[in-house]
């Protein structure tokens, strides 16, 4: 019972500390566009949420995951830009479009695993990618659409600032919740169990393939959420923002913050969203500077930043003991 009760005080102060951070970083910082980039962090955390819940827990590699992000955006954005509708109520759409195409690309993929299973989302991801940038009367094509409302709720505009960024943090804040809960429960053991060895929980009579596919239903379902604020935040898509490159950067993000780690999602989201603004001058190159930065964290840190960080924690406090 003492160790429950640990456990439970330190998810309740780790909670606490971080909605904490999240509302004094709103509150005192003025400039719009540091505003602005924090609310992309955690509008990428939820697309490293979902991928991380897929790669981390179930161990399941998907390159991808951009469809479902391009999915959720596209879909808001033509219900709610061409068609008049609530943009909730094209919320909802959007992730049970995200997820019934999960559903079905998921069913006849998930029976394959290791790089079979990454080369199939793959092509799925492109397909995807190719319809975007093809069907120019429905999605605008390679130009892109334009005419995305603001979310709003009655006469309230979450215009691209403050409001925005508590917004997105919220919904942050809620899914880490549930990740948590999922993880916690009988689903989340399952996970854990094939992620070990597949055969030895099939052999105990976990249904693999319906716990693998409902766990990606669930991580669309986020890349759709994903998608739905990123669209309603810049106002405009286009099929570059949801190719294989963004797919690579959420697959980058899960490794390098720490896979099977809630905080490792927030965390490699985090530095993913941010080096870009920092190593402008390396814009050209941008993917071999994250294979590098990969290839370095994987070397150096194999379990990711987060689990690095608290193992050197670790280290340090045996060394000082």
């Amino acid at each position: 019972m003492k160790g429950t009760g640990s456990i439970i005080n330190k998810g309740l102060v780790q909670n606490t500390l971080f909605v904490l951070a999240v509302i004094l970083m709103g509150a005192m910082v003025e400039n719009t566009y540091l505003l602005q980039i924090m609310t992309f962090i955690g509008i990428n955390t939820l697309l490293a949420l979902g991928l991380n819940m897929l790669m981390g827990y179930a161990g399941q590699v998907s390159l991808g995951q951009g469809a479902f992000y391009g999915i959720g955006a596209y879909a808001t954005a033509i219900l709610s830009g061409t068609h008049g509708v609530s943009p909730w109520l094209a919320l909802v759409f959007a992730i049970a479009l995200a997820v019934g195409v999960a559903w079905v690309v998921g069913r006849p993929t998930l029976r394959l695993s290791g790089y079979y299973l990454g080369m199939g989302t793959l092509g799925f991801g492109m397909i995807v990618h190719i319809f975007f940038r093809e069907a120019g009367s429905l999605t605008g094509g390679a130009s892109g659409f334009v005419g995305i409302p603001m979310l709003g709720i009655g006469s309230f505009m979450f215009e691209g600032g403050r409001s925005y960024f508590y917004l997105v943090w919220a919904v942050v804040f809620g899914t880490m919740l549930v990740c948590r809960r999922i993880i916690d429960s009988k689903t989340g053991r399952a996970l854990a169990a094939i992620h070990g060895r597949e055969n030895a929980a099939v052999a105990l009579g976990v249904d693999a393939h319906s716990v693998k596919l409902t766990i990606f239903m669930f991580s669309a379902a986020l890349g759709a959420m994903a998608g739905f604020f990123y669209a309603h935040f810049v106002l405009f898509i286009s099929p570059d923002s949801f190719g294989f490159m963004a797919s690579i950067k959420m697959v980058t993000m899960v490794v390098i913050g720490g896979m099977a780690s809630v905080w490792g999602a927030v965390l490699g989201a985090a530095v993913i969203t941010l080096l870009p603004e920092v190593l402008h001058g390396f814009a050209d190159y941008e993917m071999i500077v994250f294979g590098v930065i990969l290839m370095g964290v994987m070397i150096v840190m194999p379990q990711g930043l987060t689990q690095g960080v608290v193992d050197q924690y670790d280290r340090y406090r045996k060394k000082r003991a």
